[in-house]
């Protein structure tokens, strides 16, 4: 095994991302495992980097919480989006759980 499948084995996908690609009726995965990890860590990084820039513009604009996070959530899902709904809504999710919102 090589140390980045090594490194990789060790991350735990938590099972509320996991369940965005879970076959409901058959309880399996829809993505391969690698894609999976590769969604994950990418949408956990975006909650991770929009932490700053959210709460700035929370402070800056004066609005609700709710307002600025369906603000990034567009921004996220949009036309020139780089995740899923699905996928957006967890970054949102996440964002307020690293927010302590």
């Amino acid at each position: 095994m090589q140390m980045d499948e090594e490194c990789h084995n060790q991350i735990l996908i938590p099972e509320s991302f996991t369940e965005i690609y879970t076959d409901e009726q058959r309880g399996r995965l829809t993505i391969k495992k690698d894609e999976l990890l590769r969604r994950y860590e990418l949408c956990e990084d975006l909650a991770n980097m929009l932490t700053e820039r959210t709460s700035e513009q929370w402070f800056k604009t004066g609005w609700e919480k709710v307002e600025v996070l369906e603000q990034v959530r567009l921004g996220l899902v949009g036309d020139q989006g780089i995740v899923s709904d699905a996928e957006g809504n967890w970054v949102v999710r996440r964002l307020e759980e690293l927010l302590g919102w």
